[in-house]
């Protein structure tokens, strides 16, 4: 081999050395970029990393229905315990029976069954009075009847029909509530309100309520201490008040 060809064939080496050089340079060059979708990708990885915060957050309108379940459970179970039953500030045990009073002249059977005795044409105070009707060991009386009659602001009894007059019955506490006007004064008489009541199948309380600190009180034959209404509260236009009757069953 002359030394021409010699030569030639050296370079040729030396290129293919430097072809494979790059060669080798240009493969590594994707591992060497390789990490870097990783590095894109760690968003992802993020992303994953807040799953578990959000779940909490998912799960806490389930803790909080749960709680709200419990709570709207809880009424049903105190709500017996809320129910009156009687006045136990009034009543005490045993209780004395409410006095029976005189009916009075102006009496009429067959009465409508209403609670409220006054219509807009009606004068005078208007008396919202509210009760129980009890037995004397403090038991409710359910269904008792309760007939109230009265004269109106002027004291003048309604005797052609029904003004003023009126029956109930108490619920299945023993509770009743009237709405009436306070009666006016007559001749001989002090302010009262007259009322029949009754047990179911019971013997009848015939009686009248009186209101306190009125003047002729003390000059009324028949007036009864015993039988004073209870004042809750009074304005220029209405007076609340109670009272509970204290009958027999039998």
């Amino acid at each position: 081999m002359n030394l021409k060809l010699l030569i030639r064939c050296a370079r040729s080496g030396a290129a293919m050395l430097i072809l494979l050089s790059l060669a080798a340079c240009g493969s590594q060059t994707p591992t060497a970029v390789a990490p870097q979708p990783a590095v894109q990708n760690s968003p992802t990885s993020q992303l994953t990393l807040e799953l578990p915060s959000a779940t909490p957050t998912q799960e806490a309108p389930v803790s909080i229905q749960t709680s709200a379940a419990t709570a709207a459970a809880q009424p049903a179970e105190v709500q017996p315990i809320e129910t009156p039953v009687a006045n136990p500030s009034i009543c005490k045990n045993p209780a004395a029976l409410t006095p029976a009073l005189t009916e009075g002249p102006y009496f009429k059977s067959g009465s409508p069954e209403r609670a409220s005795l006054i219509d807009s044409n009606t004068q005078g105070m208007i008396l919202t009075l509210t009760g129980f009707v009890l037995t004397a060991d403090c038991q409710p009386v359910a269904h008792a009847l309760l007939d109230f009659w009265q004269a109106n602001a002027q004291g003048q009894y309604d005797n052609a029909s029904y003004t003023l007059r009126g029956h109930q019955y108490t619920d299945e506490n023993g509770r009743y509530q009237l709405v009436t006007v306070v009666p006016g004064l007559y001749p001989g008489r002090t302010e009262h309100i007259h009322v029949k009541v009754q047990a179911p199948n019971g013997p009848i309380l015939t009686t009248q309520l009186f209101f306190p600190g009125v003047a002729s009180n003390q000059s009324d034959s028949i007036y009864n201490s015993a039988i004073l209404i209870n004042v809750l509260g009074t304005d220029a236009k209405s007076t609340q008040a109670s009272y509970d009757f204290v009958i027999k069953l039998k």
